[in-house]
């Protein structure tokens, strides 16, 4: 080689070698720039792309499986891409990404033919991300629009592309991709818009889904039918312009707009789903995955509950006053099978059955029967119902209608007023406090002479949990809603144990206040609720100025509670819980043991605490009795040793059903009792009266 040859070919390598070893010098702190842009913006190599970048999707289920509905995000069940109608595919790929299956993750072409015509147009008009950059914006990104988001976009779009195939991404975009009314992916928005799977969308229909990515929520067909129909029209004319459909098939499908058959989302179960998803938040709070709970709900019984106060809260009611009503019905493990939270859940989510509190009235007398009860009185107890003071305060019953001398299973029947102010002044109003206390009331309750008429504040799902001891042998139930939760591949997260058993009375009590409520609903105020074929008993109750209208009450199988009234708390048209609460708990309770065996209340044989000889003579004796008044008075006057008390009777010669009123004469007291330490018992002059009127409607 020549000298020239050589100092040329030095000349040609030297700046070569020193350009080499620029490059690589300047490389090292790129690729550490590159390393740290990875450490910044790629997920984990364990992220879960199912779920990243959206609220967990919750599906509640009712006992027996039944999907009762969604809460989170709505997504739908996963989709195969060789399930789909091609018509389908191709209307996403016409629209949003024309060359999918050609670029790295983004194409330039698009994103400078998109930047021409925004420019032209002096507005954002076309947008040139790739389905590969839409989903990495859906799975990881916020709406930012910033140039950092941007770069962020690109990096993530070749990460997915790298880490999945064309076809891989394309079906995770179409699960994934938000197409409004809170639904992520196709599944989910078919559902929500079509009630069809999206195997069985038309032509038309996929327009319309396709059509929503650019704007979801302001094109969604639920809100802006004539919006999401004119997309829909552009999304056919990019088929046509791509060779994907020909000019007729194009044609036929605008000239035949799809209908709309929206998902059902406004039905009685919406409350019970709020309901269960803040109890699930309340067991898993930290829980971030899709999960699948399997809750107590009944869906028959759910469904009873539902007819049973649509048919009720008809024009007759609303010309009554009535404008809301609420139901919670529990199992005998305390389990909640029904809940109607007001009449109609796409009107108001409020729920009635749960935060609303309002005044029970005499749907708490049973808690002050049950104090007296404790305190040594008994169901045939007598006492004088009559106009009565205390601390200035004068109660009365129900238009001012008094029976004279009455025991208390008559009274509490009768849902006399005045005979539960002697017994909750007789008992002491801290104990009456203290048992309701006992039974599950949180509230305030101030121990002022009203609280005999229930004068404080209470939700209705406590009320009626407070009812389950009576129903349960005595023992309180910690209501609930979910019985298990597992993720959406299975793993068991949550399971229910049954608690400590809590007894709040005794077995005995509990039966004779199952003995004293079913005379509600066999000869008192309650006789609307009854239930073909299966004994219930129960309470109404009745507020002031109409307000509040309430009927509370069990069978062997179940306990449910029911509330009618408004929100505003405006005055309803003379409606008493005997009313409107009886008979809608009677239909509810109908339609729910449909399916459910015969089974007796539990009622202790020696319910009577006497005794059994001597209740057989006193028996005898009350049939002689009743010999006597039928010869004195005639035969218009019936009672029996268990229902109408025979003092009663030889006050007045009128029918079983009339009213007495009477008066007290002299001087009367409350005494301590001789008998039963701590209790005090009434002793007065004897009773004058007549009977008059109708029965008790409260």
């Amino acid at each position: 080689m020549s000298t020239a040859k050589a100092l040329r070919l030095r000349h040609l390598i030297r700046p070569a070698l020193f350009g080499t070893s620029t490059a690589l010098t300047l490389a090292i702190p790129l690729l550490a720039v590159n390393a740290q842009v990875a450490r910044t913006y790629f997920p984990t190599a364990d992220v879960d792309l199912d779920s990243a970048g959206r609220q967990p999707n919750i599906v509640v289920r009712a006992a027996d499986g039944t999907e009762l509905g969604t809460r989170g995000s709505d997504l739908g069940e996963p989709i195969d891409l060789r399930e789909l109608p091609p018509y389908l595919i191709d209307s996403f790929l016409a629209t949003e990404d024309r060359n999918f299956f050609h670029h790295p993750g983004f194409d330039p072409t698009a994103m400078v033919r998109a930047a021409v015509r925004n420019y032209e147009a002096g507005d954002v008009v076309q947008g040139g991300s790739t389905i590969t950059q839409q989903l990495v914006k859906n799975l990881f990104l916020s709406g930012e629009q910033t140039f950092s988001r941007k770069f962020e976009e690109l990096h993530l779009a070749l990460w997915l592309e790298a880490r999945l195939t064309k076809q891989e991404i394309l079906e995770l975009y179409l699960n994934r991709i938000y197409l409004g009314a809170n639904t992520y992916g196709i599944d989910a928005a078919a559902q929500a818009y079509f009630s069809k799977a999206p195997a069985d969308l038309t032509l038309a229909e996929s327009a319309i889904l396709a059509g929503l990515p650019k704007a979801p929520s302001a094109l969604a067909p639920h809100a802006n039918y004539d919006g999401a129909l004119e997309r829909s029209h552009e999304v056919i004319g990019n088929l046509l312009e791509a060779k994907r459909i020909d000019e007729l098939t194009a044609r036929m499908a605008m000239m035949f707009p799809p209908e709309l058959h929206l998902k059902d989302r406004s039905a009685g179960g919406g409350y019970f789903l709020d309901h269960a998803a803040a109890e699930l938040k309340r067991l898993l709070p930290d829980a971030t995955e899709d999960l699948i709970v399997i809750t107590t709900l009944d869906a028959g019984a759910q469904k009873a509950a539902e007819e049973a106060v649509a048919a009720q809260l008809d024009d007759v009611a609303l010309a009554r006053g009535v404008e809301q009503a609420a139901l919670i019905a529990y199992d005998r493990d305390g389990g909640i099978v029904a809940m109607i939270g007001g009449k109609n859940y796409a009107d108001s989510q409020f729920n009635r059955a749960t935060q609303a509190k309002r005044q029970p009235g005499s749907a708490f007398k049973p808690f002050i029967f049950l104090a007296a009860l404790e305190a040594g009185f008994d169901q045939d107890s007598l006492f004088i119902d009559r106009a009565v003071q205390v601390e200035g305060w004068e109660p009365s019953n129900y238009k001012e209608r008094y029976l004279g001398a009455v025991r208390l299973r008559e009274a509490l029947a009768r849902s006399s007023n005045t005979t539960t102010v002697q017994l909750t002044e007789a008992v002491g109003r801290e104990t009456v406090i203290e048992t309701g206390r006992r039974l599950g009331f949180e509230g305030d309750m101030a121990p002022h002479p009203s609280i005999a008429l229930g004068v404080f504040e209470t939700p209705l799902d406590e009320m009626t949990a407070a009812y389950l001891p009576f129903a349960n042998g005595g023992i309180a139930l910690e209501p609930y809603a979910i019985k298990e939760v597992r993720t959406r591949r299975g793993e068991l997260l949550y399971t229910r144990s049954a608690p400590p058993a809590n007894r709040v009375m005794s077995p005995s009590s509990a039966e004779r206040m199952t003995d004293l409520l079913q005379s509600v609903t066999v000869t008192g105020t309650g006789s609307a609720a009854r239930v073909e074929g299966h004994a219930v008993a129960g309470k109404t109750g009745t507020t002031n100025g109409w307000r509040d209208a309430w009927f509370v009450g069990y069978s062997a199988h179940l306990t449910a509670g029911v509330w009618v009234g408004n929100d505003d708390n405006r005055e309803m048209n003379e409606v008493s819980g005997a009313t409107y609460p009886a008979r809608i708990f009677s239909a509810f309770m109908t339609g729910a043991h449909s399916a459910m065996a015969l089974e007796p209340q539990p009622l202790d044989d020696d319910i009577y605490a006497h005794d059994r000889d001597l209740a057989e003579l006193a028996t005898s004796y009350a049939g002689l009795q009743l010999d006597l008044q039928d010869r004195i008075y005639g035969s218009g006057v019936y009672s029996d040793l268990y229902g109408d008390d025979p003092i009663r009777g030889i006050l007045g010669r009128e029918e079983r059903r009339e009213r007495l009123t009477g008066r007290v004469a002299g001087n009367d007291e409350y005494v301590p009792s001789s008998s039963v330490p701590g209790a005090k018992i009434y002793t007065g002059p004897q009773v004058t009266g007549k009977v008059a009127g109708s029965p008790d409607e409260d």
